[in-house]
């Protein structure tokens, strides 16, 4: 199944973000070059756009990001949807308040 996803322009995303080549690739561990070659159009990999979204849209710091935090998460919302629901929707409220 093909998806129809909107190429993402990662030139203009790290622009926008106002860093250079090495800033913005090294967040995610690509080199400058390997960076440079997306940016130019090469196919970025699955898992390099998921790291994009992640690091540069949702402004996660996947260093402090642990593999238990998933499994927590996951519980929660295997187990009490409804608990889940409320804590992802205060979580923004609490965001929003912030900006």
């Amino acid at each position: 199944m093909k998806t129809t996803e909107q190429p993402i322009d990662v030139r203009e995303i790290r622009r926008k973000l106002g860093l250079n080549q090495s800033q913005f690739w090294s967040k995610i561990g690509v080199t400058q070059s390997g960076g440079s070659r997306y940016e130019s159009g090469r196919n970025i990999p699955r898992p390099v756009q998921a790291l994009l979204r992640l690091v540069h849209i949702e402004q996660i710091d996947i260093t402090k990001v642990k593999k238990e935090d998933f499994d927590v998460a996951e519980y929660l919302k295997t187990s009490n949807p409804e608990l889940y629901k409320d804590l992802k929707k205060g979580a923004r409220a609490s965001k929003k308040k912030k900006v």
